[in-house]
């Protein structure tokens, strides 16, 4: 049992605690939230700084961790496609180490759940023995040629099968984005994931993705044919792509919808009308590494959307840092609070995966993990500004 207090403590969904002790069991669940007093007072260990739960990366592709710094930046979503295609021919050996690596990088970076993209099977004997707590979003898509569908499903759910559920991790099928998902492959994947799941799709990360449904000319119509997929008889619908992803997604699961650099208020007003178990995720400095564009973040605040904060890859980042990530939101658009920034980070992220039983805030019977950041007492970010896992 350990007795742990701080400068300030942040419990995210209550107020903060200045003179206050975290009681915590050998397995870091939270016993007892109190008063700092002269009776309590002994054993304690005290730090200079401020707690506050371990952080959610809610979108991370481990499984590309092996192409850190091969992919170069400012090409645009395309060209990383084609990129990131083309760099096929990596021994296994490689590939599993810089998993392994990726994972604790993460672990002592004061993650503690991460949303992760799969497509194949490579991280999944890691995430069984990791200590942070995976909800694998196995990835489909068919290029919208639905004489691929069956054999894509059956590809795909084999490795949905694969994937870890055990030690608190989860699994779902998702669409990989709406350019890419027909809609006979949106019904196999719906009809899988039967029990309450969240099912996640990358959404308006390029202009050429609008495009493509608001008036088919788009440059994922070359991108594709250069994969041998026939687009050109594909109907511009007059929308943007979100309203084509929510026609053909489940409202009945939590859904979070991740990059939306690209995204406007009638988007987000849309997506809220359709499911009330709608989040968003963020990777500021994936968005900047490919398309050298951010979100207007104030619009989703504005509109009351549940935002959350994922890192993405090694191959569209340069480290796997919540913190980093908040960093940058806060260096492009500083009007954001902290506290903003932080509910994101933690609680959202948390219930986002619907892992909010035991993660996201400091509350008497969770295992939330602990982290301590360096933050003065008006919580403002500083270039060395870094955590430091307490639990």
């Amino acid at each position: 049992m350990r007795k742990i207090t701080a400068d300030l403590i942040l419990p995210v969904t209550s107020e903060p605690l200045e003179n206050a002790v975290l009681t915590i069991d050998d397995e870091g669940k939270i016993l007892q939230i109190e008063e700092k007093t002269g009776k309590n007072s002994r054993g304690i260990e005290a730090y200079s700084g401020v707690i506050v739960p371990g952080f959610i990366n809610t979108h991370c592709h481990l499984e590309l961790s092996h192409m850190l710094g091969k992919v170069d930046t400012g090409t645009g979503l395309l060209e990383f496609i084609r990129n990131v295609v083309s760099y096929r021919d990596v021994p296994m050996e490689d590939i599993q180490a810089a998993i392994l690596k990726a994972d604790q990088e993460m672990w002592e970076n004061g993650i503690v759940a991460v949303g992760d993209i799969s497509n194949k099977l490579d991280t999944a004997a890691q995430k069984t023995k990791s200590p942070i707590r995976y909800y694998t979003f196995v990835e489909m898509f068919d290029f919208r040629q639905e004489q691929m569908t069956e054999n894509t499903f059956q590809q795909y759910y084999e490795v949905y099968q694969g994937q870890s559920d055990v030690n608190g991790n989860q699994k779902s099928c998702v669409p990989h984005a709406p350019y890419s998902v027909s809609p006979a492959l949106f019904n196999k994947i719906n009809a899988v994931n039967t029990n309450p799941v969240t099912v996640s799709i990358h959404n308006q990360e390029t202009p050429h993705e609008d495009n493509l449904f608001l008036t088919g000319e788009s440059g994922f119509v070359d991108l594709f044919g250069g994969f041998g997929m026939d687009m050109t008889n594909l109907k511009p619908s007059g929308q943007t792509a979100i309203h084509y992803a929510i026609e053909n997604m489940d409202p009945a699961q939590r859904s979070l919808f991740v990059h939306n650099t690209l995204t406007s208020a009638a988007d987000i007003q849309a997506a809220h009308a359709w499911s009330d178990l709608v989040y968003w995720a963020t990777c500021a400095n994936a968005n900047l590494y490919i398309e050298n564009r951010l979100p207007n973040y104030q619009t989703f605040i504005d509109n009351q959307a549940r935002m959350t904060i994922g890192t993405d890859s090694l191959t569209s980042n340069w480290q796997l840092s919540v913190l980093d990530e908040m960093k940058t939101i806060n260096r492009y658009q500083s009007s954001i609070p902290f506290t903003t920034l932080l509910q994101w980070a933690t609680i959202n992220g948390a219930r986002a995966l619907g892992f909010d039983d035991e993660l996201g805030s400091l509350e008497v019977g969770k295992k939330p993990g602990l982290n301590l950041l360096n933050l003065d007492a008006r919580l403002n970010f500083r270039a060395e500004t870094q955590v430091t896992k307490l639990v």
